[in-house]
C-alpha cells in the first residue's frame, strides 16, 4: 500500500488495469469513530426504555439493549473495514478514477480538463487522523462535484497541487 504521493502526473499514462490505490490505513479508525458516534444514541435510548420497561417487568433484561448493542457492533467494527475495502482511485496524466460503495457500486473519472477548482477539505474527525478530502468541481450538471476522501492530508495536497499545475499546463 502506497500512501506517496503521485509521481508527476504528466509522466503517467492512462491504464485502466483495475488497480486501485488505497486510502489512508487511519480512514477505517476514522469510519469506527463516526460509527460509534452515531451508534451511541440508540444504545443509549435501548437501555432508558429497557430500565423504564424493567420497573414494569415486561420483559427480561437484556432483551433491548441485546440486539441494539449487537446491531452498534456490527456497525462500528464490521462496516467500516467493508466500506475501506470498497473505496479506491487511480490517477493519471489526465484523469482521476474513483471507485466506491457496497451496495450501490459507483465508478467516477473526472478528466482534467474538466475541473473547475479543487478543495482540500478537513473536518474535525479528519484532523484528528490525518486525513483529508479532496474535491473536484467539474463543469456540468450531473455529477458536478467528486469527493475522495480519506486521503492522507499531505497527499491530498500534493494531489491538488499536481492536478492544478496539469490544469495551467493545458490552457497554456
Amino acid at each position: 500500500m502506497d500512501h506517496s504521493p503521485p509521481a508527476a502526473l504528466a509522466d503517467q499514462s492512462w491504464e485502466d488495469d483495475g488497480a486501485l490505490t488505497r486510502l489512508h490505513p487511519a480512514y477505517t479508525h476514522m469510519l469506527r469513530v463516526q460509527a460509534a458516534l452515531v451508534a451511541i444514541p440508540f444504545l443509549i435510548a435501548a437501555l432508558v426504555a429497557e430500565t423504564m420497561l424493567r420497573e414494569a417487568a415486561l420483559f427480561p433484561p437484556g432483551v433491548m439493549a441485546g440486539p441494539v448493542l449487537l446491531i452498534a457492533l456490527a456497525l462500528v467494527i464490521r462496516v467500516p473495514a467493508r466500506r475501506y475495502n470498497a473505496r479506491g482511485y487511480q490517477i493519471s496524466g489526465d484523469r482521476l478514477r474513483v471507485v466506491r460503495g457496497l451496495l450501490w457500486h459507483s465508478d467516477t473519472v473526472v478528466p482534467f480538463g474538466r475541473v473547475q477548482h479543487i478543495d482540500v477539505n478537513q473536518g474535525p474527525l479528519e484532523r484528528f487522523f490525518g486525513l483529508a478530502t479532496l474535491t473536484l468541481h467539474t463543469a456540468g450538471n450531473h455529477n458536478a462535484s467528486v469527493s475522495l476522501p480519506g486521503l492522507g492530508a499531505e497527499l491530498a495536497r500534493d494531489m491538488r497541487e499536481d492536478i492544478r499545475a496539469h490544469i495551467r499546463r493545458e490552457t497554456v
